[in-house]
C-alpha cells in the first residue's frame, strides 16, 4: 500500500552553533538538498524547540530521528535505536538541554496515546561540543554520509520513492534557514588561528570604534 504523505516524517534535532551537536540538524538539510520524494514525506529542522515538537511526533505514523548521542563510542559511530528504547535511551545518555526537552516530548505523545507506529533513532557520537561557532568535525562529517544512506534504505522500505534532486531547494522551500545552511555556516566563520585567538565574530560581542579593547 502506498504511504500517506502525512505517515512519515524525519526530524533533525541539535544546535548547529556547537560543532558535532549539529549532526541532526546538517542530516535532515542534506536530505531535503540531495533528495525528492514521493509521495511527499515531512522534513523537520527541529533544531532546540523542545516540547514546541510535540504536533509533529504525535501526528507521524513513522518517525525518524538524527541526533547526536553520546553512546560512549568512538567518534563517529552510528547507532540505531528504535520504538520504545527510543525515550528510555534519550532519558539516560542526556548530552545537552535540549535532549532534555526531547525527551519529555516524546514521553507526552506516550501518555496522550499519540505516538509513531514506528519509531528510529540514528545518533551519532560526538567527537567535539566544546566549539562555539563551529561545524561538524570530519569524522562526524563521513557519518554523515552514512546515516543518509540508512535514511535513504529506510525511507524505500516504507514505500517512498527516493529520487536524486537535479537542483538543491533555496529561499521559503529550503528546510533549514538559508543563513544557518551549512555552506554559509562555515564559509562565515574566522580561521582556526583567529576564532580561538579572538572568538566568533558572529556570536561574541565586540567593542565599538574608541572604546576600550575595540584596537581604534
Amino acid at each position: 500500500m502506498t504511504p500517506d504523505s502525512s505517515d512519515i516524517t524525519v526530524l533533525g534535532i541539535g544546535n548547529v552553533l556547537w560543532a558535532d551537536e549539529g549532526f541532526g540538524v546538517r542530516c535532515v538539510e542534506a536530505l531535503q538538498q540531495r533528495y525528492t520524494f514521493e509521495p511527499p514525506i515531512q522534513l523537520i529542522d527541529g533544531g532546540t524547540q523542545g516540547l514546541y515538537l510535540i504536533q509533529f511526533v504525535q501526528s507521524a505514523q513513522k518517525l525518524l530521528i538524527f541526533d547526536a548521542i553520546d553512546y560512549g563510542l568512538a567518534p563517529g559511530t552510528l547507532k540505531v535505536i528504535r520504538n520504545d528504547d527510543v525515550p528510555r535511551f534519550m532519558g539516560a545518555k542526556k548530552m545537552s538541554l535540549h535532549q532534555t526537552g526531547f525527551q519529555e516530548v516524546l514521553q507526552l505523545a506516550q501518555l496522550t496515546g499519540h505516538f509513531p507506529h514506528d519509531l528510529v533513532l540514528l545518533g551519532c557520537q560526538p567527537q567535539e561540543l566544546e566549539d562555539y561557532g563551529g561545524s561538524l568535525r570530519p569524522v562526524v562529517k563521513q557519518s554523515l554520509e552514512v546515516a543518509l544512506g540508512m535514511a535513504v534504505q529506510w525511507l524505500r522500505e516504507q514505500g517512498i520513492t527516493v529520487t536524486p534532486r537535479e537542483a538543491a531547494p533555496s529561499g521559503q522551500e529550503a528546510v533549514t534557514v538559508p543563513t544557518l545552511s551549512m555552506t554559509a555556516y562555515e564559509s562565515g566563520r574566522p580561521g582556526e588561528v583567529d576564532a580561538c585567538r579572538v572568538g566568533d565574530e558572529r556570536f561574541l560581542m565586540t567593542a565599538l570604534p574608541g572604546q576600550p579593547g575595540s584596537g581604534a
